[in-house]
């Protein structure tokens, strides 16, 4: 009898019977206008409440008008610049209250090899809120009791943060990790010992060794480095799917890149289907998760710590490079439309304020706040106006898989002068066997069909599209070169200038 695991489903569905005003807003406007105030109220002592008159802001009667007249938008180089270098520098009372002591080391700038975004004990606390809601929604899902006692296998950074004097430095998976709610401990793997590992290929390899000894129900990761995984476990014990060593894995918790172009070669690891949920935690904070089944979409976190404002993203507000224009006009969830592209703002309970973090979204329930993510501001094409989108080219690597029954574990993508005008160059991370002409042919088709500027443009300023197909190994083996394997690391859609030279003199000099 799984007393623990009935224990479990019904502590869930008691939850999830609380009244829905107990546990989500009714009105999100509303939700978002109380969720600012708190930030300010909480945030008017420090130094950046001070330079901006956060305690006078919160008499204000439009405080959301306020905000954004007196309070700048920022990237991560202007906020680090003129504030979170402070804190760094062990400063408290900078842009929240107290000493920053965890920071989450993200994808770096040109300007610097990484992002460090501070993370505050409200913000571990918030994410932990968030965490429980989404444990709480598993009360729409059909799942037995016993399944209720079985492991979670995080895959993620290092839980062996680097000291710096005043700081910790690590992934965000790995500082979350390290706080784990103690009732969360015995369902936890691969366990503290080998989650300390800072080596990424001796961390896999002590999982593999373990693996026949956990019965696993859930996995948590970065699809790419979770695949590769659950490979090196078939192929050490002959299994034909992971579910031959754990036949109760039902659900995958996935989220930081979109999983369609790996369903097609993660499904061939398994014996039944997963359910998959998706999940939106960031460096910056918890900011969506898949709430209910029968939806790919995610719930916005409306009262737990942020405050979003939506840019539309397009030329009035964009440049080129993705970098947000002074004029750029945000708007609040009250004023957003479904189907519309839109770059991320966050204001934080970890100091961030009106902060590009450089996802974009678009809302497919404004009614029940559901987003999916769409791309990255700096990962699209726009040599000549034809405005390719990251989802623009998920979407196409997704169709070839299906049309040519291949699966492709990773790609990337870069616009090249070509014949006095351009070209696109394909990079297509695979093991099966594709003839270039036809893929390249294939994914055209494909992106005339999505993408009525790329249509355009093809016919004038897009010279031709080449395709380079790769094994995986070599992306994962740049990312090991880079210094960014595995826990939330991820390779780029797009590359640019000097990524873009550097990945093409790294292939050539291992084609020698």
């Amino acid at each position: 009898m799984p007393i623990l695991g009935s224990i479990i489903k019904g502590a869930i569905e008691v939850g999830s019977r609380i009244p829905v005003n107990k546990l989500k807003p009714q009105d999100p406007y509303k939700a978002q206008v109380r969720t600012l105030k708190k930030l300010l109220r909480t945030a008017q002592l420090t130094f950046f409440g001070e330079e901006y008159g956060f305690s006078q802001m919160l008499h204000n009667e439009n405080i959301v008008k306020s905000f954004q007249q007196k309070v700048p938008t920022h990237d991560y180089n202007s906020m680090h610049r003129r504030w979170w270098y402070r804190t760094l520098n062990g400063e408290a009372f900078v842009c929240w209250p107290g000493q920053v002591k965890h920071f989450a080391l993200s994808s770096g700038t040109s300007e610097a090899s990484s992002k460090y975004i501070p993370v505050t004990p409200a913000m571990l606390k918030a994410i932990q809120r968030t965490s429980i809601k989404q444990l709480l929604s598993l009360a729409k899902y059909d799942f037995p009791p016993e399944f209720f006692q079985k492991g979670v296998l995080m895959l993620g950074g290092s839980t062996h943060l680097q000291f710096n004097g005043t700081y910790y430095e690590g992934d965000l998976s790995g500082i979350t990790t390290g706080n784990l709610p103690f009732w969360f401990q015995h369902f936890y793997k691969p366990g503290n010992r080998i989650s300390k590992e800072r080596n990424w290929t001796n961390k896999l390899e002590e999982i593999v060794k373990k693996a026949p000894e956990w019965d696993i129900g859930v996995i948590v990761g970065v699809p790419a480095w979770l695949q590769i995984l659950l490979e090196k476990i078939i192929e050490q014990y002959n299994l034909n799917t992971i579910h031959d060593l754990w036949p109760n894995l039902s659900i995958y918790v996935h989220g930081g890149v979109s999983f369609a172009p790996y369903i097609k070669g993660f499904e061939k690891l398994l014996s039944h289907p997963l359910t998959y949920m998706e999940t939106y935690l960031a460096s910056e904070g918890f900011i969506a998760y898949q709430s209910r089944p029968g939806t790919n979409s995610m719930e916005l976190v409306l009262d737990n710590g942020l405050f979003y404002e939506f840019v539309p993203f397009n030329e009035q507000n964009f440049d080129d490079d993705g970098n947000l224009k002074p004029n750029a006009e945000p708007l609040t969830i009250n004023q957003v439309e479904e189907g519309r592209e839109y770059a991320l703002l966050l204001s934080s309970c970890a100091g961030a304020w009106r902060y590009l973090i450089g996802d974009t979204i678009k809302f497919t329930s404004k009614q029940l706040s559901e987003i999916v993510i769409t791309g990255r501001t700096k990962h699209y094409l726009s040599l000549c106006g034809e405005h390719l989108s990251q989802e623009n080219m998920n979407r196409a690597v997704e169709m070839l898989e299906h049309e040519l029954n291949i699966s492709v574990r990773e790609f990337t993508v870069a616009g090249i002068s070509h014949s006095s005008m351009f070209a696109h160059k394909w990079y297509l991370g695979t093991n099966d066997k594709i003839d270039v002409m036809l893929a390249s042919n294939k994914i055209d088709e494909y992106l005339k069909i999505l993408n009525d500027d790329y249509r355009t443009e093809r016919l004038h300023a897009i010279r031709d599209v080449f395709v380079e197909i790769i094994p995986p190994e070599v992306f994962y083996d740049w990312m090991r070169l880079q210094g960014k394997e595995g826990g939330q690391h991820k390779f780029p859609r797009v590359l640019k200038n000097a990524k873009y030279e550097q990945w093409e003199e790294y292939l050539k000099s291992i084609a020698k």
